[in-house]
């Protein structure tokens, strides 16, 4: 499959410490690294890991992270005929807490990847694609969002599947028009947090009704430690989650989780297979550190038989 992916290209900054220092104080870290991320570079390494043909749209800056970032995506083939350099602003980083147990805070910096220049995107880029994954972080503002909104567009022109990713910073930086942004996408993916602070619904049925008003009908919640849920207007199911011992970093875990949930769905295989591949996904990735840490290949989702 051939998949064109639109987002974030970052450097994740982390620090693993025992539990976040309070105002004035100073914790020490246990470790420091400086590993890739960013929530598209990170869908988009899984699924050209997972065999498929992917082009990255993003954007990243000239300076010392920029080798860095795009380690991975030159690794496993990426194509990034469609990454934009920035001369004046940095490539994007993120500074993230590692609390003991594998839980993250993070304080992010966007930089160049709000900055997709809409002018360089040309229609023709989807005439060869089978599917577009958008991460939420590209419609958060700024010219990225003029460039996957031109993108949204000539997608459903050709009728490519969409699938989005949510994320808690990008909803809380593209405010009231991120639904309306997202309308009638073909799948959504978020975590239980993300769909409240999205539609402003306390309940995930609550939630689900609400995207609806929004043309939205395939929605997938990621609910960690609890599996994942499948709500389409035919059914409403728990997935159960797939066990591994000693969490150490769920950095990347939804997105290891969005990528194999995208490539499941366009082998043809129904939804609930698809959640039952992507929770082996993001749990593997979850006892590595950094969110491409570890990249899911093929033969890592057929452990999702044995979670039946």
């Amino acid at each position: 499959m051939r998949f064109f992916v639109i987002g974030d290209v970052s450097v994740d900054l982390m620090y693993f410490v025992d539990a976040m220092p309070g105002p004035g104080e100073e914790t020490p870290a246990q470790r420091a690294l400086i590993k890739p991320g960013g929530a598209a570079a990170t869908v988009a390494a899984n699924l050209a890991s997972l065999g498929h043909k992917v082009a990255l749209a993003a954007r990243v800056g000239t300076g010392p992270f920029r080798e860095a970032a795009l380690a991975n995506l030159k690794r496993v083939g990426v194509d990034l005929s469609h990454l934009q350099e920035d001369e004046e602003r940095p490539t994007s980083s993120i500074l993230v807490f590692v609390i003991a147990g594998g839980e993250r805070t993070m304080v992010s910096s966007a930089s160049a990847s709000r900055h997709l220049d809409a002018a360089a995107f040309k229609a023709r880029a989807l005439d060869q694609v089978d599917a577009v994954v958008v991460s939420a972080y590209a419609l958060a503002g700024g010219p990225s969002r003029e460039y996957t909104l031109k993108v949204l567009a000539a997608a459903a022109k050709r009728r490519l599947p969409v699938f989005a990713d949510l994320g808690t910073g990008a909803i809380r930086a593209a405010g009231e028009h991120l639904l309306e942004d997202l309308r009638g996408v073909d799948y959504l993916l978020m975590n239980q947090h993300e769909l409240a602070a999205l539609t402003g619904e306390a309940s995930i049925s609550g939630g689900v009704e609400r995207l609806r008003t929004y043309g939205i009908e395939r929605a997938v919640v990621k609910l960690g430690a609890l599996g994942s849920m499948v709500v389409t207007p035919e059914t409403e199911a728990l997935v159960e989650p797939y066990a591994v011992d000693d969490v150490i970093d769920s950095t990347g875990a939804g997105d290891a989780y969005t990528a194999a949930f995208a490539a499941t769905v366009m082998e043809g295989r129904d939804l609930l297979e698809a959640a039952r591949r992507a929770n082996v996904a993001g749990a593997l990735v979850a006892t590595h550190v950094g969110a491409q840490g570890y990249l899911v290949k093929p033969e890592d989702l057929e452990l999702a038989a044995s979670s039946k």
